[in-house]
């Protein structure tokens, strides 16, 4: 089932959303709210979060202390200081009975028990009984675990097949995981082989090892590099600042301005920026003399920079804040929906 997109709006401090026309589907009426997915969100009612739906339904049979992003018709929910699943009618179907719980990946859910970490099937059995001391997402049949303080990686039998002997370990993406070892992160294939040694730095904002568009951004001695999906050194770090890669193009800073890279590290957007973000949707947002716009992949500016605030496109709209207003723009420029 499709779910047409829905954008965050706000009118006099309070939140509610709008379509990718413009037309208001959910009116402004709650102090705070997430992000859509599979057709709902989440609304704060007195200090606790109930269930709103595309239609502006709100589901308040049950509060909740937290509430997650639907994924496959069900949704992490604390109760107090447990958790559990809801579907979409916001029905229990799996008790708040852990201490912890992630999203179903492959079936399964890394839960923690009574202070031990195992697995959990759609039905609320275990397929891996609490046994570890912490535990990460299943990803291609093998998930992170750690026993006796040390990370390796498991099977869908709760057996090592890479022996823990790092300090931390992540899911796999793709081929590569992110591991790390007396506080520095590198990667390491599906054979537990390092790839990359740790020998990047961790940076507060930037999880270690995640891919966008196929690289990673990495950290050593004061400059920012990236490393590929084969665990291979893509571009050394040489740059001051740089930022994830999206439709093949990142930014970097150089000497205080900002332009953009491919991925062999080629500048192919001269720096001129006093700040840049990521591509979405084949445009770029670009700071010039103190205000936004967007740039395309060629560097040309084809939404001039008049905006004091400008978000990455999604679904076809973006948010922009003008003289101190919320606004969504399209592509062609157009305002679709201003904040009065």
């Amino acid at each position: 089932m499709s779910y047409p997109p829905l954008f965050r709006i706000k009118e006099n401090g309070y939140f509610g959303f709008i379509n990718s026309g413009g037309e208001v589907a959910v009116e402004p009426q709650f102090l705070e709210v997430g992000e859509f997915r599979e057709g709902f969100t989440h609304a704060r009612l007195n200090g606790q979060w109930a269930l709103l739906d595309q239609y502006g339904r709100l589901y308040i049979r049950r509060l909740y202390r937290s509430v997650g992003m639907f994924q496959k018709g069900r949704a992490r929910v604390q109760v107090v200081h447990s958790w559990g699943f809801i579907d979409h009618t916001c029905r229990e179907v799996i008790p708040a009975i852990f201490d912890k719980v992630s999203d179903f990946q492959e079936g399964l859910s890394a839960v923690t028990f009574e202070g031990r970490a195992g697995y959990i099937r759609e039905d609320a059995s275990f397929a891996i009984k609490p046994q570890f001391d912490d535990c990460g997402d299943f990803s291609g049949d093998m998930a992170p675990a750690a026993s006796n303080g040390m990370w390796g990686y498991i099977d869908r039998q709760g057996e090592y097949v890479i022996s823990p002997v790092w300090d931390r370990a992540l899911s796999f993406q793709g081929r590569v995981a992110a591991v790390s070892k007396n506080g520095l992160w590198g990667l390491v294939d599906r054979s537990g082989k390092e790839l990359t040694s740790p020998r990047f730095e961790f940076v507060r904002g930037y999880p270690e090892g995640h891919f966008c568009d196929g690289m990673a951004l990495a950290y050593n001695d004061g400059k920012y590099g990236y490393v590929n999906e084969s665990g291979e050194v893509a571009i050394e770090p040489t740059f001051d600042v740089a930022g994830n890669f999206g439709e093949g193009l990142a930014f970097v800073e150089i000497n205080g301005v900002y332009g953009y890279i491919d991925k062999t590290g080629k500048l192919v957007i001269m720096p001129r920026f006093e700040d840049a973000g990521i591509f979405t949707e084949g445009l770029a947002r670009v700071c010039s003399n103190g205000k936004w716009g967007y740039i395309d992949s060629d560097g040309r500016i084809v939404i001039p920079a008049i905006y004091d605030m400008a978000e990455p496109f999604r679904d076809g709209l973006a948010l922009v804040v003008q003289d101190g207003r919320w606004c969504y723009i399209n592509r062609d420029r157009e305002t679709v929906w201003r904040e009065k």
